[in-house]
């Protein structure tokens, strides 16, 4: 029982199947136009630029935003380390910050204290589909005029206040690899309400070509384009994309419904106000726990159940532990050491699901 797979169930074959008869496999065709169109309106923002992966996104984000070296820019130490990479990318550095205990997003009120002349913004991580603290974000973000990038990654469709993540901030990032909840394969998307912002992301993930001259390029850029085959894909996606995240919340319940009563661990919550989309189902072990984490996902492996950790803080990796100052990340240090993912697909049964939560229950109850 995988922690995820692709749901293919729309017009995915049908779409690229059309894509191969039509010799249009490459990073022009209709499919491509299509589906930024439909993503941008999923997310209320005015343009959706594709690009081939989730990181690049947030590369090209970046260096619209003209984030470069000797810059700062804050990010969450709890993330996947692609949202570190891309601020590295552009010979600037990411500067650490703690989870706050109940989301495990980034913590806005330890946001201020790290702020200084060289900061340039901040990237906010929809950490496993929950979307982060963003109004007290945003506060900051004003008041010292600093740019917010969303990293929505794992959050497609997830809201805050009523607004969609990935339209709050100056530009939201998203992945679409084959895991996430709507996929195309590899891929990603920026979306922004900046119409320049827009135009030079557009430009950087093109090789940095002119847009009215031909094979002349006014500045450095990068062949991150999607193709037309994965555009198909996830246009296809994009027309489930309901359902997708309907199944996932759905998941979502009858694991609470099955584990919520149990007192040795805690599943990610949805906060008043919020939709949590739960890319991600996931779970913390409390200290009466009675295996240590690697322990119990050795036993849910023995039952057929895959699970995967919680993501390493980006401040113990190594080639980012000269960051860390010697500062604590105490929230996310314990939260990572204690976390699992369990199965999370769209295609999972009820049956599947209350299998998960009677192990996960065997476990807390000390049975083998």
């Amino acid at each position: 029982m995988p922690v995820a797979e692709p749901a293919l169930v729309g017009n995915e074959i049908a779409y690229v199947n059309e894509a191969l008869s039509s010799t249009w496999i490459s990073s022009s065709g209709k499919y491509i136009e299509q589906f930024e169109q439909k993503f941008a309106d999923f997310c209320g923002t005015s343009h959706a630029i594709s690009c081939c992966n989730g990181t690049a996104a947030l590369h090209i984000a970046l260096l619209a935003l003209d984030v470069g070296s000797g810059d700062e820019v804050i990010v969450p130490t709890l993330t996947f380390v692609a949202t570190a990479n891309a601020v590295s990318y552009c010979g600037a550095t990411p500067i650490f910050v703690d989870s706050e205990p109940t989301t495990w997003n980034m913590d806005p009120a330890a946001i201020e204290a790290l702020i200084t002349p060289r900061t340039k913004g901040i990237i906010a991580v929809h950490l496993f589909g929950h979307p982060a603290d963003m109004d007290p974000i945003m506060e900051i973000a004003a008041r010292y005029n600093l740019f917010v990038v969303e990293d929505a990654a794992e959050a497609h469709g997830a809201e805050y206040k009523g607004r969609r993540v990935g339209s709050i901030g100056h530009i939201g990032t998203f992945s679409f690899f084959g895991n996430k909840i709507i996929t195309s394969g590899e891929g990603g998307m920026t979306v922004t309400n900046d119409a320049n912002l827009a135009s030079r992301m557009r430009q950087l993930k093109g090789q940095g070509q002119d847009f009215k001259r031909r094979y002349w390029f006014p500045i450095i850029g990068y062949n991150y384009r999607m193709t037309n085959i994965q555009a198909a894909i996830g246009l296809a996606q994009m027309e489930r994309v309901d359902w997708h995240i309907a199944q996932r919340c759905a998941n979502a319940q009858l694991y609470r419904d099955n584990l919520g009563n149990h007192l040795s661990f805690v599943l990610q919550p949805e906060l008043p106000g919020c939709k949590n989309v739960y890319w991600m189902n996931s779970i913390v072990f409390n200290e009466n726990f009675p295996y240590n984490r690697d322990t119990a996902m050795e036993k849910l492996s023995q039952q057929g159940i895959e699970t995967r950790p919680f993501f390493y803080p980006m401040h113990i990796l190594p080639p980012y532990q000269h960051l860390s100052n010697k500062r604590v990340f105490p929230v996310a240090e314990t939260v990572a050491a204690r976390g699992i993912n369990i199965p999370s697909s769209a295609l999972l049964t009820e049956r599947e699901i209350k299998y998960v939560a009677e192990t996960l229950s065997c476990l807390a109850n000390g049975d083998e």
